[in-house]
């Protein structure tokens, strides 16, 4: 609670002149009992008022006092227990609040004013701004900004992830909208700046240190624990939120991100600059520009390099999602060449595959001509397993095929008329049908399919029924040839002799 000064007079005088308790105070006054205690804490003023009852704890005040003194941070549970192997009998509850009153507190610290050279630094860090749903994705909106020390410019854009790839991406695109680098670049101990850190010996992501390599600046992390050394991305970040992002609605980065770089060559622009009250950061911009680092002959390769293994379907996964490939790549390790809007397919120099980029989950991105190759080459593969099928069967097949094919007969509808016949009435049946419609010299899937009924009716059997069976069960059946039946003849007669 905050106190006025004409209450702090008020609890002064009462406490003082007129030698009121403290909870006298505090009813009358209508405040806390704990304002009235602090106020009168503050002013120094001596207690008036009968000595405190002496506490279970105080003959171990002082072996609590040095040990806090040594351990600052040690709980207050495991220094209960360690008063308690010393004889204290009290309860936990009272102990913590013992504690909370006689436990050292921090030294406040005092920090300067961190002021640069133009040209000399900049800051970078990553904020958060919630997620969005693409598809079936919900993907997290990062946003990487990086802000001159000098003249406060800042540079936003969105990506759909923290990766490595985007944060590089991030830095190129800042180097290009302000036509220069920077000589330092100032980050907080990230990931994907910073690998491992043992004091001051410090191993720096490797793809961060060869961007620092073409662009020639110097990656510089902050000390542990000192926030207020990138203050002003921090604050830019705060900014981005109030003045930016604020009630906006998103609904595709691409456009939020042309949005975003309007709003930093304007409103953010036009603020004004922090130290330099009179000018405007834009202006001072105009000023630090020419003290940048120029830019290289060449723009740094940003593209995300990943090696997959294809299955046995003619698809890899990335990102979520899976992208076609030829069926000859199946079963092979393939590499992934990706920017943030189309993905390529390589085998070794070769590029195999290229799709527009999907930022959805389980989404499939085809290419048209994989999938029909796929489709042609397994449609020739039923056409030879049926011919090869009818053919066992029915030997005298090919021979009617053959004649047909002279006469200018469709070969693929008669063979596939030919195996539905196989199915129906069986082997034997099929092949001396086929027989008789050749010694007919009618080498056609009608003339087969007469003498099949015909054939039936002679027999006086039903009409077979057409059943529709799985093709694992019709792979179960293994046709028979049929046996000569002369040979039973030949044998029975020479047994009679």
């Amino acid at each position: 609670m905050t106190v006025s000064p004409e209450l702090e007079a008020q609890i002064l005088r009462y406490y003082h002149a007129e030698k009121w308790r403290i909870g006298t105070i505090a009813t009358q006054l209508g405040v806390h009992y704990s304002t009235v205690a602090r106020v009168l804490s503050q002013a120094g003023l001596p207690r008036i008022g009968h000595p405190p009852r002496p506490s279970q704890l105080d003959p171990y005040l002082p072996f609590i006092r040095q040990t806090l003194e040594a351990f600052p941070s040690l709980t207050a549970s495991r220094l209960y227990a360690m008063v308690r192997e010393r004889g204290y009998r009290g309860s936990p509850s009272h102990f913590r609040h013992l504690i909370a009153c006689n436990r050292p507190r921090p030294k406040a610290e005092a920090y300067l004013r961190l002021r640069t050279l133009p040209g000399e630094q900049a800051q970078v860090d990553w904020g958060h701004f919630g997620h969005l749903t693409i598809g079936r994705a919900r993907r997290p909106l990062m946003a990487f900004v990086m802000v001159l020390s000098y003249s406060r410019q800042i540079f936003l854009r969105f990506f759909l992830d923290a990766r490595m790839e985007n944060f590089l991406r991030g830095h190129a695109g800042a180097f290009d909208a302000w036509g220069g680098v920077p000589r330092v670049l100032l980050y907080d101990n990230l990931k994907s700046a910073v690998l491992e850190r043992r004091g001051d010996a410090i191993r720096f992501h490797p793809a961060l240190i060869d961007l620092a390599g073409h662009y020639r600046f110097e990656p510089r992390p902050v000390a542990v624990g000192r926030g207020n050394e990138k203050g002003r991305v921090e604050r830019a970040i705060r900014y981005v939120r109030d003045s930016f992002f604020a009630g906006r609605t998103v609904n595709d980065v691409e456009a939020l991100n042309a949005q975003a770089e309007e709003w930093c060559r304007g409103i953010a622009s036009e603020r004004r600059c922090p130290g330099q009250e009179a000018m405007s950061v834009g202006e001072v911009f105009v000023e630090e520009a020419p003290r940048l680092l120029p830019l290289p002959d060449h723009p740094y390769p940003l593209i995300e390099q990943v090696a997959v293994k294809a299955g046995k379907t003619p698809y890899i996964r990335f990102d979520l999602n899976d992208y076609s490939i030829p069926h000859t790549q199946v079963r092979r390790w393939l590499t992934v060449l990706a920017d943030p809007a189309e993905v390529r397919i390589t085998d070794g120099v070769n590029q195999i595959a290229r799709h527009p980029r999907s930022y959805g989950k389980g989404e499939q991105i085809e290419d048209n001509t994989h999938i029909q190759a796929l489709v042609e080459r397994k449609r020739a593969a039923r056409r030879h397993r049926a011919a090869d099928l009818l053919f066992h069967a029915a030997p005298a097949s090919a021979a009617l095929l053959t004649r047909a094919a002279a006469n200018g007969g469709n070969l693929r509808s008669i063979a596939a008329a030919l195996t539905q016949l196989l199915q129906r009435y069986g082997a034997a049946e099929l092949e001396a049908a086929i027989a008789e419609a050749l010694s007919r010299d009618v080498p056609h899937q009608n003339a087969v399919r007469f003498a099949l009924e015909r054939r039936r009716q002679e027999r006086q059997q039903p009409p077979p029924i057409a059943l529709n069976l799985p093709a694992h069960v019709q792979a179960k059946d293994t046709p028979v040839r049929p046996v000569r039946l002369e040979l039973y003849d030949e044998l029975k007669g020479a047994s009679d002799e």
